[in-house]
């Protein structure tokens, strides 16, 4: 088919990802393009992502470039992107998944000494480090990849915490000074992956795109998007989850953490249906939460 145009963030780490589609759909000989686009969450980098809406404000303005038919496809980091797919389009492609750990960028866990400062802008990354390093002084960080990492080691700042595949795709990964095990530091939904969308109709799009999709990603992504839908939760809970494939079954991975770290419920279950297991995860956990009695929990 003739050329494709990629709607995607402007910020250097979603050009490089954009950029690794285009290769991916040249090996498959489709041409594409990149279609830029200013996102509310980058117009305004110094707030917290839970003050403006959390999930989303990287993802609405690239998700309108294909309604408008600005675009063909929006390349997002699965992270980013909203449990819940606006009427019209659908996700139809994961190309395959880099690592989706987070890590340390600085020192490593036992290199902080008592009452270091780390800095996220992530309340699953604070909640999960409090729940290891309680005596930890954990201070809220915003901006780009580059203005992050730049803030290990200044100001006071003893270590950041970054997504292992955000250092790599940077060509930074010599930067990770511990990378933080994904069976207690469960990752956020998507991390690692890339998340493909396009017109719902578009039926020569999808097909294009079919030839650069991981099955094992996608699957991967749905179950862990599942899991994100049934809690009715957005980046501002503490939870993450992570999904692994084993023959036929998706095996997922998730947590719920309170926001102080002093309490923490941890399942995995596997189902060969990555929306069940998704979602019968998410309500296994929620029950054992139990929902706001717990102190720093909020439903």
């Amino acid at each position: 088919m003739s050329g494709l145009r990629l709607a995607t963030r402007r910020s250097p780490l979603a050009l490089r990802q954009a950029e690794s589609v285009q290769r991916r759909l040249t090996s498959v000989g489709v041409e594409s393009a990149l279609v830029p686009v200013d996102t509310h969450g980058d117009r305004h980098g110094d707030s917290p992502l839970d003050e403006m809406g959390g999930m989303g404000v990287f993802a609405l303005e690239v998700q309108r470039a294909l309604l408008d038919g600005v675009a063909d496809v929006a390349v997002h980091s699965a992270k980013d992107l909203p449990s819940a797919t606006p009427a019209g389009l659908a996700l139809v492609c994961v190309p395959e998944r880099l690592d989706s750990a987070d890590a340390l960028v600085g020192r490593s866990l036992a290199g902080l000494g008592p009452g270091a400062t780390v800095a996220t802008g992530s309340p699953r990354r604070r909640a999960l480090l409090l729940e290891r390093r309680p005596d930890l002084r954990i201070v809220t960080l915003r901006g780009n990849m580059a203005t992050r990492l730049a803030v290990a080691g200044r100001d006071g700042v003893d270590a950041v915490v970054a997504a292992v595949a955000a250092l790599e795709r940077l060509d930074e990964g010599d930067l990770v000074s511990e990378r933080l095990d994904p069976s207690w530091f469960v990752p956020q939904v998507g991390q690692g992956a890339l998340a493909l969308e396009t017109r719902r109709d578009d039926d020569d799009v999808r097909a294009a795109l079919a030839a650069i999709n991981d099955d094992a990603a996608f699957e991967g992504v749905i179950a862990e998007r599942a899991f994100l839908r049934e809690l009715g939760a957005g980046c501002s809970i503490p939870a993450g989850a992570n999904a692994t494939r084993h023959h036929d079954q998706i095996s997922l991975s998730g947590v719920m953490v309170a926001r102080d770290g002093s309490r923490s419920v941890r399942a995995t279950l596997a189902d060969v249906d990555a929306e069940v297991v998704g979602c019968n995860l998410a309500r296994l956990l929620r029950d054992e939460m139990d929902g706001a009695s717990l102190p720093g929990w909020e439903r």
